[in-house]
C-alpha cells in the first residue's frame, strides 16, 4: 500500500487529545506532512499561508467558528477553495447536518468515534485522485509543450520560406492596406518593411489601365470572393524612386468561417529582363500575360 509521501494534511480540532489521536493514526499508515490547528480561525490562517495543502480533516463542533463556518470561509477564497475537506463529528449525526456539510463544500462526512480503516481508506482515495489529476496535468502540459514546439518550428519554417522566396509577398487588409511584406517585396519596391506597413496598395501598384487600377479593392475583391484566386495579371510596382517595375501579379482572399474576407494575399514576380511573346499558339485570357526571358 502506498504511504503517499509528499502529501500535506491539515487536521483541525479544538481538542488537543483528538489532534494527537488523529495525527498518530495517520502517521502510522502514511508518510505525509501533517499540520495542526485548534480553531477555525487558525485553520483558515494556516491554509492561506500554506498553499500546497492537499487535504483538510475538519472537526465540526468548535467554539467561535465551527467547522461549517470554517469550510464556508475556505471555499470562498481562491487559494483554498480547491482543497478537499473531510468533516468529522461526534454530535452532528443527522442527515440534515450531513447535507449541510456537503452544501458548504465538504467532500466527505464521517462520524466519531472514528473507524480507523474507513478514515485511512478515505484519505488514501483522495490522495490517489489527486495523484491521478496531477499525472493528467503533467501529461497535458507535456503535450502542450510539444505542440507549442511543433508550432514554433512550423512558424520558423514558414517564415524562412517567406523570407527567402524570390517573389514579392504582400498581405493586405480587406481595405487594401499593407499589413506585412517579405524581403523580396521590400527589395523590389526599395522600401523598408516598416515604411510599407500602413500604406495603401494603390501607392505601390498599378495596372495597364487606370480603370483596372482604381477597381483593385472594388471589382477585384468581389471577383476574389466569387471566383477565388486570380493569377498572372500584367501590372507594375511603383518603387520608392517612382520607377515602374514590371510584374506578373496574383492575388487571393483569405476568408473566415462566415465568409468575410480577413486578408488579401498578393504575390508578384519581377518580370524585368523578360519580354512578352510576340507569337503564341493560343490567345491567353484577357489581362493574362505570357513572357519569355530576354537574352542579352
Amino acid at each position: 500500500m502506498s504511504r503517499h509521501a509528499g502529501f500535506k494534511v491539515l487536521i483541525v480540532d479544538d481538542n488537543e487529545k483528538n489532534l494527537f489521536t488523529l495525527r498518530s493514526l495517520i502517521e502510522k499508515h502514511m508518510d505525509v506532512s501533517i499540520l495542526e490547528a485548534t480553531s477555525g480561525q487558525a485553520a483558515l490562517e494556516t491554509a492561506l499561508a500554506q498553499p500546497d495543502i492537499d487535504l483538510i480533516i475538519l472537526d465540526i463542533q468548535m467554539p467561535e467558528m465551527d467547522g461549517f463556518q470554517t469550510a464556508s470561509m475556505l471555499k470562498v477564497r481562491k487559494k483554498t477553495r480547491g482543497i478537499p475537506i473531510i468533516f468529522l463529528t461526534a454530535a452532528f449525526k443527522t442527515h440534515e447536518f450531513q447535507h449541510k456539510g456537503y452544501e458548504v463544500g465538504g467532500a466527505d462526512y464521517l462520524l466519531k468515534p472514528i473507524d480507523d480503516n474507513l478514515l485511512i481508506n478515505k484519505i488514501s482515495t483522495y490522495f490517489r485522485l489527486i495523484e491521478k489529476e496531477r499525472e493528467m496535468n503533467r501529461v497535458l502540459e507535456q503535450k502542450v509543450t510539444e505542440r507549442t514546439a511543433e508550432l514554433q518550428h512550423s512558424k520558423r519554417y514558414l517564415e524562412n520560406i517567406i523570407s527567402t522566396m524570390g517573389e514579392a509577398l504582400l498581405v493586405l487588409t480587406p481595405e487594401g492596406t499593407i499589413k506585412s511584406a517579405n524581403p523580396a517585396a521590400c527589395r523590389m519596391l526599395d522600401y523598408a518593411e516598416k515604411d510599407l506597413l500602413g500604406m495603401s496598395i494603390g501607392d505601390v501598384f498599378e495596372e495597364e489601365e487606370q480603370e483596372q487600377a482604381s477597381a483593385f479593392m472594388g471589382i477585384w475583391l468581389e471577383a476574389l470572393i466569387r471566383t477565388g484566386p486570380i493569377s498572372n495579371i500584367e501590372a507594375r510596382f511603383i518603387a520608392k524612386d517612382n520607377r515602374r517595375v514590371p510584374i506578373l501579379f496574383s492575388r487571393t482572399a483569405m476568408q473566415d468561417r462566415e465568409g468575410a474576407v480577413t486578408d488579401i494575399i498578393c504575390i508578384a514576380k519581377d518580370m524585368t529582363g523578360y519580354v512578352r511573346k510576340a507569337e503564341i499558339q493560343e490567345d491567353p485570357p484577357p489581362g493574362i500575360a505570357r513572357y519569355s526571358q530576354q537574352n542579352d
